[in-house]
């Protein structure tokens, strides 16, 4: 075995072995490099702790021949061995931005699937160069610790196994096991802002700061994320003993801030703001009406969410 398809191979074992003899698992397969290396690598370990596996690839009709193409991806994993092949067509309603709302539309469908299934595991292919890219574009949207933390290894049902690998191991895995990746044209279409930061950004930092920029990125992302717990941990804290809709603005004062943000963060969202949606700019003219108060009006948000502060207080409301 060739030492690129065995870094692989070892890198899926352990999340395998977590799981129970007899359990179901899917594996999400877009047919390119790093989720074609994936389903080869769980299809050769899974057998032998008896998991069953399913395969999902996701059309999400968006390109002409979409559906010729994950014809071409079940075809690729029923040679590799897998019994089951799902290609679930999806609708991407476009709301936040092309790539975001096919994430949304994805996940969504690899849960419904999941739960049809009782599949207590969903495998992502994901690499630790689309972790950098990641942490790039959250330092670029300003939106705090969480985001700057990245992917997490395992979130829930989801596991991404090659967060520690590169995209160039599991191209050269594919080579090595002569699968066929598919170059997805998205992938290389410079409207999308992952696509820029692949290839222009990441690329020049590399350049002019020196080699390892994407291993140096997933290291912060790994000491962010457990900042970010602790500091959720404390928040979570807060949260469970008041009233998100009704927050007095004097107990709010006397958090540390990167506790109060969360809360104010948490408040916003139970009031109707949209999943990732808020921003510093968002976040920062609801701080300064506890911290700074000075009589100003109220603060809308996504979502139609409002907030005022009345008599010392933080009103939340979600309007039309």
């Amino acid at each position: 075995m060739s030492s690129a398809l065995l870094e692989l191979r070892n890198a899926v074992r352990p999340f395998l072995e977590n799981l129970t003899a007899g359990d179901c698992a899917l594996v999400a397969v877009s047919g390119g490099a790093d989720s074609l290396a994936l389903a080869y690598a769980l299809i050769k370990e899974a057998p032998e702790l008896a998991i069953s596996l399913i395969a999902v690839t996701v059309d999400h009709q968006l390109q002409s021949g979409s559906a010729d193409q994950a014809v071409k991806v079940q075809n690729e994993l029923k040679a590799m061995g897998y019994q089951e092949v799902i290609i679930e067509k999806v609708k991407v309603k476009e709301q936040s931005g092309l790539e975001a709302d096919a994430r949304t539309a994805r996940y969504a469908a690899l849960d419904a699937i999941a739960h049809a299934y009782g599949a207590t595991q969903i495998f992502l292919g994901h690499t630790r160069d689309d972790q950098a890219e990641t942490v790039l574009l959250g330092l670029a949207r300003g939106s705090g610790t969480r985001s700057l933390s990245g992917m997490a290894v395992v979130n829930g049902k989801y596991a991404r196994p090659f967060l520690q690998l590169t995209r160039e191991q599991t191209v050269l895995a594919c080579k090595e096991a002569k699968l066929n990746p598919w170059s997805d044209p998205h992938n290389e279409n410079e409207n999308f802002s992952r696509v820029r930061v692949r290839n222009k950004v990441l690329p020049v930092m590399e350049s002019e700061i020196g080699p390892g920029i994407a291993a140096a990125l997933s290291r912060s992302a790994a000491i962010l994320r457990d900042d970010a717990d602790a500091l959720d941990e404390m928040a979570q804290a807060v949260i469970s003993r008041v009233d998100l809709k009704d927050l007095d603005c004097a107990a709010l004062a006397e958090l540390p801030r990167a506790i109060r943000s969360r809360v104010l963060r948490a408040a916003i969202y139970a009031a109707g703001a949209p999943g990732g949606s808020l921003s510093a700019d968002h976040l920062a003219s609801v701080e300064a009406m506890v911290t700074s108060w000075r009589g100003q009006g109220e603060a809308s948000l996504p979502g139609g969410v409002k907030v005022a502060r009345i008599s010392g207080r933080l009103s939340l409301l979600a309007r039309p």
